[in-house]
């Protein structure tokens, strides 16, 4: 990256060493992550194509799950190839800029995505606490300037993060992850990362912390409403609709809170568990994100089967 000014002092590359004491297992762990790698793309490509090809789907609700696919693909895509090449090919080696590289694609996105995940409970708070004027308070361009504000917060916030690495000297090129994770790097160097350290707790307890409050607040409203609500179909797909989106926040947040302060403070957890939950954190949500909204969105899932009718016609 251009912003990346490396010095005499930093490696031209860095060895990723993949899963530590897993590594006879590579071969075949690989072939799981394949997979889910695979299904992850394809499922996002459907739900993006899917609402491109749907004009009743251009709502608040879908745009910004367009957003969480194309997320969703850019982290899945910035580290599961490397991943593949590390555990078939032993490809180990990558170079300082590119390591960087994706650690910013990695921490950078996942932090835009922490950010869209509260845009969506904000539409859903909208859509059910203030109905009649849903409209008005959430027009196209205001989900426009929700997504650029989530994703010039989350890569601005990650951009000294990567920026600070090149202040550092290394006493060691071998990382002791399968990808560029930003305290796996920052353990390789001799001395002075308490800078590092306290920007990278600092910027990711603000992230998750600030948007975990408010969207717990969002929810908290919308059940509010939800109970009050004199019917009980109306209560049921209410809880349908936001129990989808409840359950890819959890997923989003619950694995990464615990790779990222395992990596800190959990010294007694084995490493390899560490290392390969923190693998699955970059592909299991994208995976099962459009499996989770393609069952529970009636529109979504429709609108798949009508994408696939048209291209057997189309054959």
């Amino acid at each position: 990256m251009h912003f990346i000014n490396r010095s005499h002092q930093n490696p031209a590359s860095f060895l990723l060493i993949g899963i530590p004491g897993l590594e006879a297992n590579h071969f075949w762990i690989a072939f799981p992550f394949c997979s889910m790698y695979a299904m992850a793309v394809l499922g996002n490509m459907v739900v993006l194509l899917v609402v491109r090809s749907e004009p009743s789907l251009h709502q608040p609700m879908y745009l910004f799950l367009c957003m969480l696919s194309m997320i969703d693909l850019v982290i899945s895509t910035s580290t599961v190839p490397k991943l593949l090449a590390i555990f078939w090919t032993n490809a180990a080696e990558i170079a300082f800029e590119a390591c960087a590289t994706q650690m910013f694609f990695i921490h950078g996105f996942s932090a835009v995505e922490s950010g869209i995940l509260l845009a969506m409970a904000f539409d859903r708070y909208l859509a059910i606490c203030r109905p009649l004027h849903y409209g008005s308070l959430l027009p196209p361009e205001a989900v426009a300037k929700l997504g650029a504000a989530a994703v010039f917060r989350g890569l601005g916030l990650m951009t000294p993060l990567t920026c600070l690495l090149a202040r550092l000297n290394y006493c060691s090129r071998v990382i002791a992850h399968s990808y560029c994770e930003h305290m796996a790097v920052v353990k390789l160097a001799c001395g002075g990362t308490k800078p590092n350290n306290i920007y990278g707790i600092t910027a990711a307890t603000l992230v998750v912390g600030t948007d975990s409050i408010f969207i717990a607040v969002s929810y908290a409203l919308i059940l509010r409403a939800v109970l009050a609500l004199s019917s009980k179909e109306a209560r049921a797909k209410t809880f349908g609709t936001c129990g989808s989106h409840l359950g890819v926040i959890l997923l989003f947040y619950t694995p990464g809170l615990f790779s990222f302060y395992t990596q800190r403070f959990g010294q007694h957890v084995p490493r390899h568990v560490h290392i390969l939950l923190a693998d699955l954190y970059l592909v299991v949500p994208p995976m099962l994100n459009p499996i989770i909204y393609g069952i529970k969105t009636k529109q979504i899932r429709d609108g798949a089967i009508r994408l696939l009718k048209r291209g057997a016609v189309e054959s």
